[in-house]
């Protein structure tokens, strides 16, 4: 479908991912954080069926890579966390009357362009909501509303299926799709290692980085079992 725009919210990147700080320093979170936000701006921008691409933050650094890529750029709700963001982007879409939103997080590297078509080929005529969830299958890494603000959205570790919820409560059957670069989030040190350990690997900024860093040789010589 088109006229559907992409919704990426970003929190400010200095502290960013406070949960790996048991394997990753305040530099290497933040670098990490950064280079993961211009994985998926990349593969966001290069898919010709979005309408446009909306960054909410107030970080001057996501600010600066967000229009590298040609995003528009706004600050409400930017310090409401993920829901605030994605709450204040679907308003102003549906204040101007757009067809939909796509609402997807930064912290996604092996986000591909052909998942994300594949994902909005698949979205259904409006009212209608589609929703990829997290790898664990209790979180929502995708979601896709006509109207844009169709369903009242929530985000956390446990939204997916309140987010399943919401949409029957307006009436709407969700449609679940699967898409492993989409479901690969990387929130806990588990996350990291288990997106070291994916075979095969899929050449991003994010896996370059770590294993330049020294930080991927770093963690899988530890032999943890992250949680």
């Amino acid at each position: 479908m088109t006229g559907v725009w992409a919704v990426v919210p970003v929190k400010e990147l200095v502290g960013a991912k406070q949960r790996l700080s048991s394997c990753l320093s305040p530099e290497e979170r933040r670098a990490l954080a950064t280079i993961m936000l211009e994985d998926v701006l990349d593969a966001v921008s290069a898919v010709k069926q979005l309408a446009g691409i909306i960054v909410v933050t107030v970080d001057p650094v996501a600010r600066s890579l967000a229009g590298r890529y040609g995003a528009r750029i706004i600050t409400e709700g930017a310090r409401e966390g993920h829901t605030g963001a994605v709450a204040a982007a679907a308003r102003l879409l549906a204040r101007e009357d757009r067809e939909g939103m796509m609402a997807i997080p930064g912290d996604i590297p092996r986000l591909s362009s052909a998942e994300i078509t594949a994902t909005l080929a698949a979205h259904r005529v409006a009212p209608a909501f589609t929703i990829v969830p997290a790898h664990d299958h209790l979180g929502s890494n995708m979601i896709v509303c006509s109207p844009p603000d169709v369903v009242p959205l929530r985000f956390g570790e446990d939204s997916f299926y309140p987010h399943l919820d919401a949409a029957r409560n307006r009436g709407i059957e969700p449609l679940i799709v699967r898409q492993p670069g989409i479901e690969m989030d990387i929130d806990h040190p588990g996350d990291l290692l288990a997106f070291l350990r994916l075979s095969p690997a899929v050449p991003t900024r994010a896996l370059a980085f770590l294993e330049q860093s020294g930080i991927a040789g770093r963690l899988l010589a530890a032999n943890h079992d992250f949680r």
